[in-house]
């Protein structure tokens, strides 16, 4: 069968099935569960309103609980046996794996991650929105910072590869300590400061998205608040920080948690970079250290990094309903 007939009784398949489901739904609703009687029309019209939403939801729940709630149920209840999955161990996985330097290393430097590339990114994106947005050249300026958007995790980790390389007629950082008479180093094993080079490369990816959202949201503050303040006499940094950064607060704080919820999950960056080498490690690359040697443990993992994402979730969905109304 042709790619093409396939994809075409696929969506008659879908969509003629999601039909005749509403149809049947709600003609079993009306003419069998609550039928239009005499006596308590009213109260089975009410009865049927009440019921009918959840006959919509109602596929989308199965198919969220079959993908979503089924597989993280099990997958903690993997993570509560052993490696081959005869043997219940309880928390055995769990406290073992708190107990390895290489999982503190992982969930230190996942903090790193988590305070570092949300903020800077943030505030990159708002600096280059409030001084490109009155430029005549500001679109291609903006388009220029969007463009990293396009590449793909392991695209933009080979290109700051060559960056960090510790070649002088390739890396730019050893070109330039080679320029003023200095030994070329590998900043990519430098404990500590090697994080921070990785964490850059998410930062310049990201600094785009913060950048178009925040510029939305400049555009919609009344011009009424900053004409009155330009009239009280205040400078162009008090009507920054004290006139557009509060009216933007919420959206700040959306582009915010929508970025430390990518940071929790980043995996690409450090497996392209160092694979996870001189203690570079983070949460989801340590996971995958320990998938094909011990899946107990890496469910074990996994289930810690989606307790961990979970709160900002929340906050983020919070926070979005919030800007809505």
């Amino acid at each position: 069968m042709s790619p093409a007939l396939q994809g075409i009784i696929t969506i008659i398949i879908g969509v003629g099935g999601c039909a005749a489901y509403f149809y049947a739904s709600n003609y079993v609703l009306d003419k069998f569960v609550f039928p239009a009687r005499t006596d308590d029309h009213g109260r089975n019209i009410s009865r049927a309103t009440m019921i009918r939403p959840w006959l919509f939801l109602a596929p989308a729940i199965f198919f969220l609980s079959l993908y979503l709630v089924y597989p993280v149920v099990g997958s903690f209840v993997r993570s509560l046996y052993n490696r081959s999955g005869d043997t219940f161990i309880g928390l055995g996985n769990y406290t073992q794996m708190f107990s390895e330097e290489g999982f503190r290393i992982a969930f230190f430097n996942n903090i790193l991650w988590v305070i570092f590339v949300p903020a800077a990114a943030t505030f990159l994106g708002l600096l280059v929105a409030q001084l490109t947005d009155r430029l005549k050249w500001g679109n291609l300026a903006k388009s220029l910072i969007f463009m990293p958007m396009a590449i793909s995790f392991v695209g933009a980790s080979l290109i700051w590869k060559f960056v960090y390389a510790n070649n002088p007629e390739i890396g730019i950082i050893n070109a330039v300590r080679d320029y003023f008479g200095m030994n070329p180093i590998d900043v990519l094993q430098i404990p500590f400061w090697n994080n921070f080079f990785i964490m850059f490369i998410l930062v310049w990816i990201q600094t785009g998205f913060a950048m178009v959202i925040l510029s939305a949201a400049l555009r919609g503050i009344p011009e009424e608040t900053v004409e009155a303040a330009i009239i009280d006499g205040a400078n162009p940094f008090q009507i920054f920080f004290k006139i557009k950064v509060p009216q933007i607060m919420g959206t700040i704080v959306v582009v915010w948690t929508t970025i430390t919820i990518l940071v929790l999950k980043v995996f690409d960056i450090v497996y392209a970079m160092t694979g996870g080498n001189f203690d570079t490690e983070i949460l989801p690359s340590y996971m995958m250290d320990y998938m094909f040697r011990d899946d107990g443990r890496a469910t074990a993992v996994a289930f810690v990094i989606m307790v961990v994402v979970t709160p900002v979730m929340v906050w983020n969905i919070v926070q979005a309903r919030k800007e809505m109304n």
